[in-house]
């Protein structure tokens, strides 16, 4: 059975996060807290998955290297790596690498129960590793060519790996063109225990409702939400299962 390939140090897989900074992304979040930017707001969420994946792998020696990590921003200014601080400029880096280097890092406050019925206000510490910036158009087909690139020599280093995972975020249409030649390029890399798994989550400023996994896609409002649901990776439940306990 595919996907099934046991992750460690010895034998790691990978994390790819695309991320969409049009100009569009300064558009308010629909259903966004505060009325922030979609920029801001897949920030936000970019920075807590990063986290997330950085808590996963910290153990009583430290963190260990269980993923390797990039994040790739595509817009005006190109396509290149969206990290900051001291991992500016690198596409793929070691989830120890990612933890001991972010930019700074923030104190806020979220609501949490008080066990009671009600909430109370709890300040808690937010690593930065990216920043948000938008502007210029959507290069998503240089974009997903890049991630193939960017892969190809993790994929020839671990070639037993559990599949790398890329997730693009965007919130509109490709501007270089159809992204299905770029996407099939991409998802047809492997490793011997299954293929490149393309994951992609579209931020709309429109509606309240979210949908999370659909399996068609007559569950989709906007057009460019069907058009990432066209190219995403048909998900069977062990991919479902391995995405949902590795991010949360």
């Amino acid at each position: 059975m595919p996907y099934q390939a046991e992750i460690s140090r010895s034998n790691p897989s990978c994390f790819l996060f695309l991320v969409d900074q049009s100009s569009s992304m300064k558009d308010l979040f629909a259903g966004g807290a505060n009325g922030g930017s979609k920029a801001q707001g897949v920030a936000d969420a970019v920075n807590s998955l990063l986290q997330n994946l950085v808590s996963k792998c910290t153990k009583s020696d430290g963190i260990r290297d269980y993923y390797n990590v990039g994040v790739i921003g595509y817009g005006g200014s190109g396509v290149a790596s969206a990290f900051g601080g001291a991992l500016a400029r690198k596409d793929l880096v070691p989830i120890s690498l990612v933890g001991n280097s972010p930019i700074r890092v923030e104190q806020r406050t979220r609501q949490v129960s008080d066990g009671r019925g009600g909430f109370v206000d709890r300040k808690f510490n937010a690593p930065i590793w990216f920043e948000p910036t938008c502007g210029g158009g959507t290069p998503m087909c240089a974009a997903l060519t890049k991630a193939a690139a960017v892969l190809k020599p993790f994929i020839a280093q671990y070639p037993y790996c559990f599949p790398p995972i890329v997730i693009n975020i965007s919130d509109g249409e490709s501007s270089d063109g159809p992204p299905d030649s770029a996407a099939k390029d991409l998802t047809s890399m492997k490793s011997s225990d299954g293929n490149v798994m393309l994951f992609n989550l579209h931020v709309s400023s429109y509606g309240n409702k979210s949908v999370e996994y659909p399996d068609r896609d007559d569950m989709l409002e906007d057009d460019y939400a069907k058009d990432l649901f066209r190219i995403s990776s048909p998900e069977g439940q062990a991919i479902r299962d391995a995405s949902q306990n590795t991010l949360g």
